[in-house]
């Protein structure tokens, strides 16, 4: 499970707002040394009102390669930075993603940026024999 965390693939965070309903995105993440999931995103933005209000979410995750290979996440919010190095968290997401450019990584120090490290709270995995 850590080594299909480790790869560079979408997840879809699911969060949900103070009425119960869900709202989906499509977002980069990093599976860090501690074992927590690193996200990152603009300030402002649905998904991260909802995940600080409710301190949960749930991510999906989909091997590209092979769609019925899967591992979902429920997660709690561990950490919340809003700093400098929310900007540079993003900047080594983009390294990760390898969709790394020096005009991307500029635009992205420019912005009001929030990076989030979820703790685990369970997995559910569909990884076969791979």
């Amino acid at each position: 499970m850590r080594a299909f965390l480790r790869a560079a693939r979408i997840a879809m965070i699911a969060t949900t707002d103070e009425s119960g309903t869900p709202h989906q995105a499509a977002i980069w993440f990093r599976l860090e040394p501690d074992h927590r999931i690193l996200v990152n995103s603009t300030a402002g933005r649905r998904w991260p009102r909802e995940l600080e209000a409710s301190g949960r979410c749930s991510l999906a995750i989909i091997d590209e390669a092979d769609r019925y290979r899967w591992l979902a996440v429920d997660a709690a919010v561990d950490e919340v930075d809003r700093s400098e190095a929310a900007r540079e968290d993003i900047v080594a997401l983009s390294k990760h993603y390898d969709d790394f450019s020096e005009a991307g990584a500029a635009a992205f120090r420019s912005q009001a940026r929030v990076s989030y490290r979820l703790r685990i709270t369970s997995v559910h995995a569909e990884l076969g024999e791979s």
